[in-house]
């Protein structure tokens, strides 16, 4: 299990990396902002992942490495970003694909700490969004997670939940942690393709 948790930390870091440089790029950074912004974007999630569950060192710095990659990565984007005919769609689609691999990865973590179904759920939602969140708010975009109409936080959940599902039908934690990564992308890719939304708050205009 170390080893898939940590192909699926990587993994998801190195998506995001390229994510966090595509918003440098629409907002016309030099190469050391591009850099900023993916490894900010590929380190955010796991490390408040790893402070909340006190994991010594988080997950970047005993593997350094994966801070390189982020930056080999930001410099390619650098260099390949204006072929791109749809930047913000290779955005959208990049990030559902991260989310869809950090979401497990969070998941993996505390299950391998021996963390409850509360904290295995948390860990995954953490790691899926809040590098994203951060990305979107530093490069001053509306942040994905909180946008209205698309199931982000809420894919994160569910495809948290769908991995303690796996688990209590017995399935093993391998193959519980790629059915948790395949609902995330399928409810991330509906919202994206087919509208999927939940009901949104329509109160009352306040009285004047």
């Amino acid at each position: 299990m170390s080893g898939l948790i940590w192909g699926l930390d990587y993994l998801s870091a190195l998506v995001f990396a390229i994510t966090g440089a595509l918003v440098a790029s629409r907002r016309q950074l030099d190469l050391t902002g591009f850099i900023f912004m993916a490894t900010l974007t590929a380190v955010g999630g796991g490390t408040l992942r790893d402070l909340v569950l006190g994991r010594d060192p988080v997950f970047w710095v005993a593997r350094p490495g994966l801070v390189v990659a982020a930056a080999a990565a930001a410099c390619a984007v650098f260099w390949t970003a204006h072929r791109l005919e749809s930047r913000y769609n290779w955005l959208l689609w990049l990030d559902g694909l991260a989310l869809a691999v950090a979401v497990p990865a969070g998941v993996g973590v505390a299950m391998a700490g021996g963390y409850g179904p509360v904290i295995v759920v948390i860990a995954g939602v953490i790691t899926g969004c809040f590098g994203g969140l951060v990305r979107d708010v530093v490069g001053n975009e509306v942040p994905l997670v909180l946008k209205q109409g698309e199931l982000y936080l809420t894919a994160a959940f569910g495809g948290a939940l769908v991995a303690l599902a796996a688990l209590w039908l017995g399935l093993p934690r391998p193959a519980a942690l790629v059915a948790c990564g395949g609902a995330t992308f399928l409810l991330r890719a509906g919202s994206m393709l087919w509208g999927w939304a939940l009901p949104v708050y329509r109160g009352r205009p306040p009285r004047s």
